[in-house]
């Protein structure tokens, strides 16, 4: 009996040591350590989608760009640049902006001006005609403004008691000229001071009768700008009786503003066309360019001299002027009007930043020249060869404020100059 109990307490032992044995095996080896779990448990990396033209759109889904719309991409797809300042855009959003870029080249700065004017007298070729005598307006043969006269033909008659003296001293001196022969000349010099022809003393003098009208004759050939008197006026020595122009010749006189100024000088040929004659164009030289500019107009007047035959400019028309010009030097940096955002104190360009796989701008300060055609002279802040927006420019900037980069609305931005913007034109 005592016996059988040790061999039943023996088994029993037995089998609750294999048990314990065989627990800890299967427990050890199907437990994996928290050292190993961490280094073998792999988690997928979560991915951020963005905004090309708004980077600063962070989210963890793929969608819609709550400002603008676009469709969102990976952020692993966005390349970084080196330049920090610089604002980065997909392909897809630089096409979608029309976003256009040029190289920035060399060239002669050529401004092409379109002026305004009118058609006056030469100032050189206007008269005014006096009475030579004092006395009555007896006859007047021009009678209105506009009228044409010849040279050598009567303007008015008058009535002189000094000149119905001067003929009667004319015709004594004559019947005394044998026994003093000083006193014939003397009377003839008398009557030419009062502007008597030759052929007026001469007929005077073989006649032997006296005019008591003489006969004023006009020196030029011309119009009639002004009228000064009407018949029965008395007028005294030196009175004005008419304003004659001559229009053979005319002066055009433009208007140009103040920055169209420095492209102008004295030389230059302009042509001009005039609505009373379509098709035809007329030239003339820049002969003198007021120095003073009109202070309610600001505009300074420039004066054209133009042969007309034939009277066909006639004063009082309007004109419309065209001017080609070219800066002086020449082999000037010209960029586009499109490529410049002006803030009123500074100018500003995009450069294109080079060897990035997506497209990156940098904004950049520069010093603009005089504007010519349709682009502007750059003094300083770009080199031949740089890359600039000229076209989207705008958009650049807007992508640039919302992802906070340098833009025109801020003022901490690179220059080459600490107050740049609109300089003088070279030679002002």
């Amino acid at each position: 009996m005592k016996k059988l109990l040790a061999k039943s307490y023996i088994r029993t032992s037995l089998f609750v040591i294999a048990g314990i044995v065989l627990g800890w095996l299967l427990f050890h080896h199907s437990a994996p350590s928290p050292v190993k779990t961490e280094q073998t448990q792999s988690h997928p990396q979560k991915t951020i989608w963005t905004c090309a033209m708004h980077p600063q759109i962070r989210m963890d889904h793929p969608g819609k760009c709550p400002i603008c719309g676009m469709t969102l991409i990976p952020l692993s797809q966005v390349t970084n640049v080196v330049d920090s300042n610089a604002v980065v855009m997909t392909p897809d959003a630089v096409q979608l902006a029309n976003i256009q870029t040029s190289v920035v080249m060399r060239g002669n700065a050529v401004k092409e001006l379109h002026l305004y004017g009118k058609i006056v007298p030469d100032e050189q070729l206007v008269q005014t005609l006096p009475a030579f005598v004092s006395g009555r307006i007896e006859r007047l043969n021009l009678n209105f403004t506009g009228e044409s006269v010849a040279k050598g033909e009567p303007i008015a008659s008058i009535y002189s008691p000094d000149l119905v003296t001067a003929q009667k001293e004319l015709l004594e001196a004559a019947k005394m000229q044998k026994n003093y022969p000083n006193l014939l000349p003397a009377a003839k010099e008398k009557l030419k001071e009062w502007k008597l022809t030759d052929n007026q003393i001469a007929r005077i003098e073989s006649s032997g009768q006296i005019k008591n009208n003489i006969e004023v004759i006009s020196p030029i050939s011309g119009v009639v700008l002004d009228k000064k008197v009407n018949v029965g006026d008395y007028v005294s020595t030196g009175e004005p009786l008419y304003e004659i122009a001559n229009l053979s010749r005319v002066w055009v006189l433009f208007d140009a503003y103040e920055n169209d100024l420095p492209w102008l000088k004295v030389g230059d040929i302009i042509s001009f066309t005039t609505e009373s004659m379509p098709g035809e164009t007329f030239r003339g030289r820049i002969s003198f360019i007021d120095p003073v500019v009109n202070p309610d107009t600001r505009t300074a007047s420039v004066r054209v001299e133009v042969e007309n035959p034939g009277d066909n400019l006639k004063p009082g028309m309007f004109v419309t002027g065209d001017s080609r010009s070219v800066l002086s030097g020449n082999n000037e940096l010209i960029i586009p009007q499109s490529a410049v955002l002006w803030t009123g104190t500074r100018s500003l360009v995009y450069i294109k930043t080079p060897d990035a796989a997506d497209p990156a701008f940098v904004m950049r300060e520069i010093t603009l020249g005089p504007s010519v055609n349709n682009g502007y002279v750059v003094l300083a802040g770009l080199n031949e060869g740089d890359t600039i927006v000229t076209n989207g420019t705008f958009s650049v900037d807007a992508a640039a404020q919302l992802a906070g980069k340098p833009n025109m609305m801020s003022s901490d931005i690179k220059s080459t100059k600490k107050s740049p913007g609109m300089a003088a034109m070279p030679g002002m």
